[in-house]
């Protein structure tokens, strides 16, 4: 059975291991850390490019668009996945979501340990909504155990979260299945790519949750899936009935060594996977986890949101 441990690939190790609410180094993956190909001058000023065709065009009525009252609606939210700013605080990180828009938030154990009493998840909870922030998740939590699976539950519940983003080990599914129905609460399993032998990508890993309740499905990481060779938006597709919840980014490229970057400068196709996503009527989060630049993610995140955005814009 997977555990934590030795047995688990370096990105479970690094983004599962919620016991212990302190950041240390090895939640600073290396495999984020390279620079980026493009700078985002030059980034920015194609967008810029790119974006005023785009208004112009549709100004003019000359793009073989449709009129914005004709296009699909998007029913997700954008969200952010609190991984992204695990060096700051919980203050910081609220104050971070909204500069950028979002909407919603998923809080790593770095902003809300799950050791914390009532009281603690209850000024939390306060904390957040204050903010105007919707606390719709936590995770990614490790359930590799009875104990931990129990503790996760008890967890969200008493955040008033609805998902549980999760890393379990196959045998702890029957378990985690009763707990849907006693708690009604969702589990998204969190895909790792490379190196994780059992939820490589939502595609790879249906079989092994399409007999339990459809609460169990998928927080589809389509970073990861990218870099184990797979391609997100036919994978989204595919799996669109145990699609829960949705980590947005991009990589360097598609490949174990590729590396996070900002969404747009990478080698997903995003526009083609937020056209999936609004055509599968998908009405989850869609969280940013930009895992690039731990020590200073607004500019890369700002970046990703806007990209994202525009996208959707345009759909």
């Amino acid at each position: 059975m997977m555990r934590g441990g030795s047995g688990a690939s370096p990105w479970l190790r690094a983004g599962c291991d919620e016991l212990n609410s302190t950041p240390d180094k090895k939640d600073e993956l290396p495999i984020m850390t390279h620079p980026t190909k493009k700078s985002r001058r030059t980034f920015l000023k194609t967008a810029g490019i790119a974006t005023t065709v785009s208004l112009t065009g549709l100004a003019s009525g000359t793009m073989p668009t449709a009129k914005a009252a004709d296009r699909p609606k998007r029913r997700f939210q954008l969200a952010l996945a609190s991984y992204t700013t695990r060096k700051f605080d919980l203050d910081e990180t609220l104050a971070m979501a909204r500069r950028v828009g979002l909407e919603a938030i998923c809080l790593k154990s770095f902003h809300l340990p799950l050791k914390a009493t009532a009281d603690e998840i209850a000024a939390v909870v306060a904390k957040t909504k204050e903010a105007g922030i919707t606390l719709y998740g936590g995770g990614v939590i490790g359930l590799y155990s009875r104990e931990q699976v129990d503790q996760a539950f008890d967890y969200a519940k008493a955040a008033g979260m609805t998902k549980i983003i999760g890393a379990p080990s196959p045998d702890m599914l029957p378990a985690i299945d009763k707990k849907v129905k006693l708690y009604d609460i969702q589990v998204c399993i969190h895909n790792h790519g490379p190196g994780d032998t059992h939820f490589a990508t939502p595609e790879t890993s249906y079989d092994r949750v399409k007999q339990f309740d459809r609460r169990i499905g998928f927080c589809h990481d389509i970073g990861h899936t990218k870099r184990v060779g797979g391609d997100p938006a036919a994978i989204t597709r595919k799996c669109a009935d145990r699609i829960l919840d949705f980590h947005i980014k991009d990589v360097t490229e598609a490949t174990k060594a590729g590396h996070a970057i900002p969404c747009g400068r990478g080698v997903i196709d995003l526009p083609a996977v937020l056209r999936t996503l609004v055509e599968i009527d998908y009405e989850g989060y869609l969280a940013f986890e930009y895992e690039q630049e731990a020590k200073d993610p607004l500019p890369g995140l700002a970046e990703s949101v806007g990209y994202v955005r525009g996208v959707l814009d345009g759909i």
